[in-house]
């Protein structure tokens, strides 16, 4: 039997963690939330720790709450623990300063990864340890998977036994998503790590009003210095103790570990020493290198703090001349990173010392690498080794970049392949984000690794989008524990698999494909007709490598298995079929054993579908044949659109995935990069597409106003607009009275950036009486009409847009007009929260300031390569900015403050200038009325004028007012963000901008879920839901942000959910950004995270609001003014039972199979919340409104 397991770092660190902690407090943060997910899921099972008890387990609202949650629970005595990367580390440092100011232990375990400096990264490196370096904390680096489980062990005895608290890292993504196969961690080696006296300290050490001390004093100048230093024993201490665990280990399990570990040459001459995954890439190296004859080594180093120099010196050899400190952070400013300063005065001291233990002190070169996950592979290593040989090796120096600007990188050697890396069985799968590939391939290598005597390693490449963005697969397969942490090279994969078909135009599939390796892909073409269709480059390649090709149709066996889109489970069966690493029968056993494990807790229904798509696939797999040589030339490609600079260097190759080859000098330094890019990207996501019946559309504007992604649009025109239309571009006479006579309507699709999500037909109300199933829009294929419907989309581009004065805005048909500045976006097909913000776009969008939390909304409105804002052809749209997650209310209250006083000074300085200026352009400016478009583009006009006014003075005070003239024109602040945002991590923050009373308005985006970490609980999500952190059934109601932000009396307040009630929500959005205070819309907004086909979309917020769950309301105190109730509630009562709605949606039905007398409880206590909650709106909103007193009647101030 196979004793060993195949799991990712994540779950092997909370394996240990679980297992010997009391307490554990979360908060989601990629890269580590799996960890928490796992604690919260086996405490719902309710497994045991290591004394017999299942910990508590508990999501706070911010990862700061998390650290204090930890901090008191430390001090009552229990063993604590939590989870964090990047901010959400540096949120807890405050109270890391006060656990390690008390000696107290406990142990931290980070996911390392990148802090927001330019831009945000969820991606590893060590910008965020580095920043604890003067906690107090020791920090332990763990390089692997296998290190991540172990070390976790060995740091929690090891703080028991010092009192020093631990933090222990691993890189994020890297180690914390690879996929490993391991040797697991038992329960009696772990409960023999840790002394029995050493728990019995902690819990003498508790706060207890029966032996009561006193902590957290407040200190003097007499005392505080003092105290510091009493703590040095323990410090000094603690680098032993850290060796005795390691040594204790090592007898428990046969694993050695040391401070720091040396491997190479024990004559080396050249040796470079890091921490973290590369060190496993570095050690491949050598081990390459020794073999064959090279005197290098590497020093890995574990415990980076307390630093203990003298085990760093007796680990180098003796022989060692050059050293290359590697470092994965950046420290701005300063002449080199931590690691090569604490690594240089170590010898430099040892150096001074009265016994030196090099004779020639070693010469040291610091350099950076693998900042934000950038690759660091074998040739790096070599190039690093080599520069080490040069006579005058640089002092600094990066690798894995092309630095033009500052000069400071290394040149290498791509080609290079290590020994172990030309051993490995390599795989290479193209998939999509949420299609299934990373989870497929998840379940392969935990396949091979359980079914075989293989090693496996699977990493998975996928930016921050996660949905409708390509993802990578790499997995390997080896007779040797795999150390390779890095992609697969070119001409190194032995199976090449593509999941999606359109991919074939965009990307160079075969990049990585070696000779003779097998390409599986899927499509809808008969196999007999694939060849032929193939791009000429694409057949070139396959000839040359002598490629196996296979195809299958894998959409159609997973809709004949009533899968929907769902391919993951076709493409693994495929390639287990054909790849040759198990035989057929014992594969294809193990996936539907795979399929039992991954799906039988939701339901026998879904597990039947994955067995029926199993069984249906090798009937529908087919092998094509390669011909021995293939000489077509290219096809005739269109001329390329016209773009600017910027994109042309820069955006299109980064859409094209060769950013890693763009230099330095090509990017923005300051991180700001222009909007509109996203019209460049063309996903051609759509496996069909809706398509205008022009006779039968009454031009309701609907399927506009539903588009998640701007895809469909409507465009009014005069008839002489389109005389050099294209013979298949669809426009017919405009039905609406409010546009001159004889004007043109079109509604058009863009074919490349629809999604196919459905939802314009859905939301369609008009059906062909003859035919019921026809309506005025209808999906076809994509590809027949993809060529002639771009050639339509382009023509429709270049239309006339509508004058916004002239756009009828309070009714859907005239605003959907209104072009949108928010297009085609990175987000989930069918996404419920963009429709919401393209609305806000189409409305306001030439004068919007956006504050936007991280979070969704951010990753699909600024994740590179592409950003979907955009600008109209005056040059004018949102800008956009985003700060972090926890501060966004205050963030955009700044942004309301900046204007309001530029805006003054400007008016300050007109009015200084006034007697050089027009009296009529002058006070035109300074009383101008901006409530209404009319008013708007009137102070544009003004401003223009005041402009060639400034310049023809020519001095420097009309200079200084010129620059501040397009402040007096009026700007729509807007804060945006998700329920994790709104109602947790940042409500302190929101609660404080609703009492500000600025003109700001507030956009939640209400998933009730953390949407973009994973789908983890919030205080949104509603009660019965199950959601990571709440494995069990969310117990408690969500909270309710609307009467929160209405006990204010001067807040704006919206509930809105715009597939149930279009019209109320635009109106929502009119009346909230007209008032003159603070507006607050909080917008229902469906996800893929409540586990409901988003096709449905429009449905389940119908039923949200007819079961009761998303009472639609307004409050606007304006109407209090009138002597009239603020509160207007605007949907019906509760007309459906509740189960009605949540029936659709695995969040609630997944309790029914898991825990079916918890499940019907939770959904009796939903049912009477969402009634009551109704019934109490009503209530309100019927009460008689109190008197306005006069003036006579006001107390006195």
């Amino acid at each position: 039997m196979n004793c060993m397991l195949t799991i990712d770092g994540n779950e092997a660190v909370a394996n240990v963690a679980y297992r010997v902690s009391e307490v554990i407090a979360i908060y989601p943060i990629t890269p580590s939330s799996g960890m928490g997910e796992l604690s919260d899921e086996w405490a719902a099972q309710g497994r045991r720790n290591l004394w017999g008890t299942v910990p508590s387990v508990v999501e706070l609202q911010s990862e700061g709450g998390a650290a204090g949650t930890v901090h008191g629970a430390l001090q009552a005595g229990a063993l604590a623990t939590t989870f964090t990367a990047s901010q959400g580390l540096l949120l807890m440092i405050p109270n890391m300063y006060k656990i390690a100011g008390e000696l107290t232990p406990a142990v931290f375990h980070v996911a390392a990864r990148a802090v927001a400096t330019h831009a945000l990264s969820i991606f590893g490196d060590h910008s965020d340890v580095m920043a604890t370096r003067a906690t107090g904390f020791a920090l332990l680096a763990a390089n692997s998977v296998q290190e991540a489980q172990d070390m976790a062990a060995i740091a929690s005895a090891a703080t028991l036994a010092g009192r020093i608290p631990v933090l222990h890292f691993f890189d994020g993504f890297r180690t914390s998503h690879e996929v490993a196969k391991i040797t697991p961690l038992p329960d009696d080696a772990l409960r023999a790590l840790f002394d029995p006296a050493l728990i019995d300290a902690q819990r003498r050490r508790a706060l207890s009003p029966e032996a009561p001390v006193l902590r957290g004093t407040a200190q003097n100048p007499d005392a505080f210095f003092q105290c510091r230093e009493a703590q040095n024993p323990w410090y000094e201490a603690f680098p032993g103790i850290v060796q005795q665990t390691m040594d204790h280990f090592a007898a428990l399990t046969g694993r050695q570990y040391r401070l720091f570990d040396y491997v190479g040459a024990p004559d080396a001459e050249r040796v470079i020493v890091l921490m973290g995954s590369g060190a496993e890439t570095v050690q491949e190296t050598v081990d390459d290198l020794v073999a064959d004859g090279e005197k290098v080594g590497l020093l890995k180093v574990r415990l980076y703090r307390p630093w203990a120099p003298a085990a760093l010196l007796a680990a180098l050899p003796a022989s060692v001349r050059r050293i290359a400190v590697l470092d994965r952070t950046k420290e701005a400013g300063a002449d080199g990173e931590p690691l090569f300063k604490d690594v240089l005065v170590a010898l430099a001291e040892d150096a001074a010392g009265t016994a030196p233990r090099f004779a020639t002190p070693p010469r040291v070169t610091g350099g950076r690498y693998g900042l934000a996950s950038k690759e660091f592979t074998p040739a790096m290593v070599v190039a690093v080794f080599a520069a080490l040989n040069e006579a005058q090796p640089r002092r600094r120096f990066t690798v894995g970049i092309d630095d033009d600007v500052t000069h400071l990188s290394l040149p290498f050697d791509p080609a290079f392949r290590s020994a172990a890396a030309r051993a490995h069985f390599a795989a290479v799968f193209y998939g999509l984000g949420s299609d299934g590939t990373v989870s497929a391939n998840k379940n392969s290598i935990k396949i091979i690794g359980d079914e075989t005597a293989l090693f496996a390693q699977g990493y998975f490449v996928y930016d921050s989008k996660k949905s409708g963005a390509m993802t990578v697969s790499h997995l390997r397969f080896g007779p040797q524990p795999i150390r390779s942490a890095y992609l697969t090279g070119d001409g190194d994969a032995r199976f090449v698999a593509c999941h999606q078909p359109h991919f074939l135009d965009t990307h160079d599939l075969l990049a990585h494909a070696a000779p003779e390796a097998v390409f599986l892909l899927n499509t809808e073409l008969p196999p007999e007709q694939v060849w032929h269709n193939l791009p000429a480059r694409l057949r070139r390649q396959m000839a040359a490598k002598r490629i196996r090709f296979y195809v299958i149709d894998a959409y159609r066996v997973a809709q004949e298995a009533d899968m929907g889109r769902r391919i993951n489970t076709v493409m693994q069966t495929c390639f287990f079929a054909i790849s040759g690493i198990l035989p057929q029968e014992q594969a294809i056993a193990a996936i539907k054993g795979a399929v039992e494990k991954t799906y039988g807790h939701k339901g026998r229904r879904i597990a039947e579908f994955n067995y029926r798509a199993i069984d249906r696939t090798l009937a529908c797999l087919h092998a094509v044949s390669v011909p021995a040589d293939d000489s077509s030339p290219d096809e005739a490609t269109a001329p390329a659109a016209a773009v600017d600079d910027f994109v042309r260097r820069v955006t299109l190759p980064l859409i094209a995935g060769h950013g890693d080859a763009l230099p330095v000098s090509f990017f923005p330094p300051d991180g700001t990069w222009p909007t509109g890019t996203a019209r460049y990207e063309k996903r051609n996501l759509a496996l069909q597409i809706p398509v205008w019946d022009e006779a039968l559309c009454t031009q309701c504007g609907k399927c506009v106003f539903v588009c998640p992604h701007s895809a469909i649009r409507a465009k009014v025109f005069p008839a002489d607009a389109v005389a050099g239309a294209p013979a298949t571009f669809k426009h017919v006479p405009a039905r609406s009275k409010d546009y001159p006579a004889g004007s043109r309507m079109s509604y058009q699709v863009a074919p490349e950036d629809c999604t196919g999500c459905t939802l314009c037909v859905e939301a369609c109300p008009i059906r062909d009486k003859s035919n019921i199933s026809h309506k005025a829009l209808n999906m076809a294929p994509q590809a027949p009409l993809r060529q002639p419907e771009a050639a339509n989309w382009a023509y429709f581009l270049t239309l006339p847009d509508l004058d916004r004065q002239a756009a009828k805005r309070t009714a859907l048909p005239g605003a959907m007009l209104l072009p949108p500045y928010f297009e085609f976006s990175g987000a989930c097909v069918g996404c419920g929260e963009t429709p919401y913000i393209r609305l806000a776009t189409q409305l306001f969008g030439d004068r919007m300031l956006i504050a936007n939390a991280t979070g969704c909304s951010s990753i699909y409105g600024a994740n590179l390569p592409t950003t979907p804002y955009c600008k109209d052809t005056h040059g004018r749209g949102p800008a956009w900015s985003n700060s972090l997650f926890e501060d966004n209310a205050e963030f955009g209250l700044g942004l309301r403050l900046a204007t309001d006083k530029l805006a003054e000074a400007a008016r300050t300085q007109l009015q200084a200038l006034a007697p050089q200026l027009d009296p009529a352009l002058v006070t035109g400016l300074l009383e101008a009325d901006q409530r209404s478009e009319a008013g708007i583009h009137e102070q544009r006009e003004r401003v223009a004028a005041l402009k060639a006014a400034l310049a023809a003075l020519g001095t420097p005070a009309a200079e200084q007012l010129a620059a501040l003239a397009d402040t007096l024109i009026r700007r729509s602040v807007w804060i945006i963000g998700g329920d994790g945002w709104a109602y947790d991590i940042g409500f302190g923050g929101l609660d404080h901008v609703l009492a500000s009373g600025q003109d700001v308005n507030i956009l939640v985006l209400d998933t009730e879920v953390y949407s973009n970490t994973g789908g983890q609980n919030s205080k949104a999500t509603p009660l019965g839901a199950v959601a990571k952190f709440a494995a069990g059934g969310k117990p408690n109601r969500k909270k309710d942000l609307a009467r929160i932000a209405m006990d204010y009396e001067n807040v704006f307040v919206a509930q809105v959910a715009y597939g149930a009630k279009d019209v109320h929500t635009l109106k929502a959005f009119l009346d909230a950004e007209s008032y003159p205070g603070v507006s607050i819309i909080i917008a229902y907004s469906p996800c893929i995270a409540h586990g409901v086909d988003l096709s449905n979309n429009l449905r389940q917020q119908d039923l949200a609001v007819k079961s009761g769950h998303w009472p639609l309301l307004r409050y606007d105190p304006r109407l209090r003014e009138q002597g009239r109730n603020p509160l207007s509630v605007d949907s019906a009562p509760p007309s459906i039972p509740y189960r009605e709605f949540a029936q659709h949606e695995a969040r609630f039905t997944v309790l029914e199979h898991q825990n079916p007398d918890a499940a019907k409880a939770l959904m009796e206590q939903a049912e009477n919340t969402a009634r009551a909650r109704h019934h109490e709106y009503t209530e309100l909103a019927a009460l008689a409104p109190a008197a306005t007193p006069t003036s006579e009647e006001k107390p006195d101030a």
